[in-house]
């Protein structure tokens, strides 16, 4: 009786295994498909930036293919990197984006501890005021950001205002809250029990931090530096702002306002500029990366 009933039932399980199989190749079709299509749609832009930057201004401004290089130059690449003015802007990014990103982390980590393990009242009403803070739009910030700068210039004589080194004390109002949060969110999924006997063993609640929850949080850390840098180097509305002297501006902003002369675009050397600035992240987000990816899967195979 058994053998029958495996023997009736064996069509059956084979059709379903069958329709399983064939649902599954449908999924990954379906899958690839619309894979290959976000590919095609955001690697559209980049691709077209290299062409265009691989062209003369003549070629350009031709009625000829657009997709396609007939002469190709690095002319523009040559002229933008032999560019006193476009080396300055790149400085300015950098040194801005550094200062900002060790700046924020020396604010969120403590922050983001205090808020996640050392529960006092209103602990959770903080943090997330925090977090409501970077939803604010730039857009509405910077006018206050501006006029309480003046005032600070006014009262004090220091001059902020048209200096790269503002860029300083604004971009962190963007930076520290978003990075806070998420230091919260990979400090509160730490057991407690760690703390706790480092607590009991005679540790500080700094020794506790510095060797017990920053190793173990590094992939949140790794995160919210990206996140401080990436903000950092291509916001365009505060440095667009605050400074105005070409020698102060940094790179996204440079790039606008001095290949831009009124209605005459240099799309040779915009696009060049902005492959040029998009480097920098590009490679740092190949490089953390794989210490990320690493910081999850040790995570996840430690017992």
């Amino acid at each position: 009786m058994s053998t029958l009933a495996i023997d009736k039932a064996g069509p059956s399980r084979k059709v379903k295994y069958g329709s399983m199989s064939r649902d599954r190749t449908w999924a990954l079709r379906w899958s690839y498909f619309f894979l290959v299509l976000f590919a095609i749609f955001f690697l559209t832009p980049p691709v077209y930036m290299l062409i265009t930057s691989l062209k003369s201004s003549a070629e350009i401004s031709a009625a000829t293919n657009p997709w396609w290089v007939f002469h190709p130059t690095l002319s523009n690449y040559v002229e933008l990197l032999t560019s006193n003015q476009f080396l300055r802007f790149f400085w300015n990014s950098a040194i801005v984006s550094i200062v900002v990103v060790i700046v924020t982390m020396l604010i969120s980590i403590p922050a983001a501890f205090a808020l996640a393990r050392m529960k006092f009242w209103g602990s959770a009403t903080l943090a997330t005021g925090v977090f409501l803070t970077y939803l604010i739009p730039d857009s509405l910030l910077f006018i206050p950001l501006f006029k309480m700068l003046g005032v600070v210039q006014d009262v004090t004589g220091i001059t902020l205002l048209n200096r790269w080194y503002v860029l300083l004390f604004v971009y962190p109002t963007l930076t520290v809250p978003f990075c806070t949060w998420i230091m919260i969110g990979y400090f509160a999924s730490i057991p407690k029990e760690l703390d706790e006997a480092a607590l009991i063993d005679g540790a500080s609640w700094l020794q506790t931090l510095t060797r017990i929850f920053i190793p173990v949080a590094l992939p949140g850390l790794i995160a919210a530096t990206i996140f401080a840098f990436t903000v950092s180097w291509a916001q365009f509305l505060y440095p667009l702002v605050f400074t105005t002297s070409v020698d102060q501006l940094v790179l996204p902003v440079g790039i606008t306002t001095t290949l831009i002369k009124g209605d005459v675009f240099n799309w040779g050397q915009i696009m060049t500029g902005a492959l040029l600035g998009a480097a920098p992240p590009l490679i740092i987000y190949a490089f953390l990366m794989d210490y990320y990816i690493a910081g999850l899967t040790a995570g996840a195979t430690k017992g």
